[in-house]
C-alpha cells in the first residue's frame, strides 16, 4: 500500500474543488473528477464487507453486491459527463488508499478503513451515504460539504448557472469516449439537450445514495423506488427492514442521534456468518507479513489479487480514453478482472490465517493503529488476511 505522504500527495493531485474557487467549467471538470474518484472510493469498501461474508447468497451478500454494482454504475456516469464536457476520466491512477484519509471532494468527516463487515463498518457505510439532515457540518462551510450528497448538488447547480457553457462543450471536441448506455446509466448525447443529461445522472447518484428527499429513504420513480443505499446498509444495521416514518412525521427529517432507527421497523434481518479478516493497516500488511512464517503462500496471493485490480482500473482507463471502438471490448475487460478478484479473495486470501503469536505482536507492530484494527477485527478469535486493494500501477 502507498505511504501517508504517498496517499496524501495524490489525493492533492487530483482537481479537487474548493468551494470558493469560482464554480465554472474549468471547476465542472474537477468536480466531475472528483465526483469518479468518491464513487471508486467506496467500491474497495464495501467489496472487502461482501468478501468477508461466508456464504453469498444471503440477504446481507445482495444488499452489498446490489450496492457495489450501482457505485459502478454511479462512476461510469460520471466518467461520462466528464467526457461529455471536455474532460478526460483518470481512472487508470485512481488510489484506493485515499479513504483513510477522507474521501475525495472535500467531503468533510469521512475517512475509512477496509475491514469485514460489522455493525460498526455499517455505520461507517451509512456515512458515507447518509443524507444532509443526517450528515454533521462541516466546520467551515466554504472549504467543505457535509456529505456526498451536498457536494453533487454542488455540481449540479454549477451545471445549470453554466448551462450555455456546459452544452457548447459538450458539442465541442471531445477528448474521450462516451460508454455504456444499455447498463443503468446514462450516455452524453449532443442530439438531444446534454445539460438535462448531466443534470438527470447527478439526480440519479444522488437519489439512490441518500434517497429522493422528504421523508423517505426510497431512491424514487426513476429507479422503481428501490431502498437507496443509505436505507439498505441501515437494514443491516439495525436488524430490521425499513417502514418509513410515522404519519405524523412525514414531513419532518430525520433525529440525527438517532440516525432515524424507528424508520427500521419491519422483518427482523438475520445476521450473516463473517470471516474474521484482519482490517488492513496502512501499509498493506507488510509488517504482518516480514514476521508470518506462511507469507511465502500469503503474499502471491495478495498480489495476484492486487495486479487483477489494477488491470481492472488501466481497461476502465482504456474504455473511456483508448480509441472509440475498443471502448466495449475494454470494459468487458474490466468485468472479467472484477469477477477475478471475488474468486481470489474469496477462495484464497480469506482462507489465508495469520498465526495466533503473529496476531498477538499487532499492538507491537501497528502502534498507532492497533486499537482501531482491533476495533474492527475480534483480536481474540482466529484472525484472516483479507483483500488489501492496492493498485501497482501508481
Amino acid at each position: 500500500m502507498t505511504t501517508t505522504s504517498d496517499a496524501r500527495r495524490h489525493q492533492q493531485s487530483l482537481p479537487v474543488p474548493a468551494t470558493a474557487r469560482p464554480h465554472d467549467l474549468h471547476w465542472i471538470r474537477g468536480a466531475l473528477q472528483s465526483a469518479i474518484a468518491i464513487e471508486h472510493a467506496t467500491m474497495p469498501l464495501y467489496s472487502a464487507a461482501m468478501y468477508s461474508l461466508e456464504v453469498q447468497n444471503y440477504p446481507a451478500y445482495n444488499t452489498l453486491r446490489s450496492v457495489l454494482m450501482e457505485e459502478m454504475l454511479h462512476m461510469a456516469a460520471m466518467c461520462n459527463a466528464l467526457a461529455a464536457v471536455g474532460g478526460r476520466p483518470r481512472i487508470r491512477s485512481l488510489d484506493p488508499s485515499a479513504v483513510l484519509h477522507g474521501l475525495p471532494g472535500l467531503v468533510t468527516g469521512l475517512r475509512a478503513r477496509l475491514a469485514p463487515l460489522s455493525r460498526r463498518q455499517l455505520e461507517v457505510f451509512m456515512s458515507i451515504e447518509g443524507p444532509d439532515e443526517l450528515s454533521p457540518p462541516p466546520a467551515d462551510d466554504r472549504v467543505g460539504y457535509a456529505s456526498i450528497g451536498a457536494f453533487y448538488r454542488a455540481i449540479r447547480e454549477a451545471v445549470e448557472k453554466n448551462a450555455a457553457a456546459v452544452a457548447a462543450a459538450c458539442r465541442g471536441r471531445q477528448h474521450a469516449n462516451q460508454v455504456g448506455g444499455n447498463l443503468g446509466y446514462r450516455v452524453v448525447r449532443p442530439t438531444g439537450d446534454p445539460v438535462e443529461q448531466i443534470l438527470a445522472s447527478i439526480d440519479l447518484v444522488i437519489d439512490q445514495g441518500e434517497g429522493a428527499g422528504g421523508s423517505t429513504r426510497s431512491a424514487g420513480p426513476p429507479s422503481d423506488e428501490e431502498l437507496s443505499h443509505y436505507a439498505r446498509f441501515a437494514e443491516l444495521r439495525y436488524g430490521r427492514g425499513y417502514t418509513g416514518p410515522a404519519a405524523h412525521e412525514a414531513a419532518g427529517p430525520g433525529r440525527r442521534s438517532e440516525g432515524q432507527r424507528r424508520w427500521f421497523r419491519g422483518p427482523s434481518l438475520s445476521w450473516p456468518r463473517v470471516i474474521n479478516t484482519l482490517a488492513v493497516p496502512r501499509d498493506g500488511y507488510r509488517a504482518l507479513l516480514a514476521v508470518d512464517p506462511r507469507r511465502g503462500e500469503v503474499e502471491p496471493r495478495l498480489r495476484q489479487f492486487d495486479e487483477a485490480y489494477t488491470r481492472m482500473l488501466a481497461a476502465l482507463d482504456d474504455a473511456w480514453n483508448g480509441p472509440p471502438e475498443e471502448g466495449w471490448p475494454a470494459l468487458g475487460r474490466a468485468v472479467l478482472e472484477m469477477n477475478e478478484l471475488r474468486v481470489i479473495s474469496c477462495f484464497e486470501i480469506v482462507r489465508q490465517q495469520v498465526p495466533g503469536d503473529v496476531v498477538g505482536r499487532i499492538t507491537e507492530l501497528y502502534p498507532q493503529e492497533a486499537m482501531e484494527l482491533g476495533a474492527l477485527t475480534d483480536l481474540s478469535a482466529p484472525v484472516y488476511y483479507g483483500p488489501r486493494f492496492e493498485n501497482r500501477g501508481l
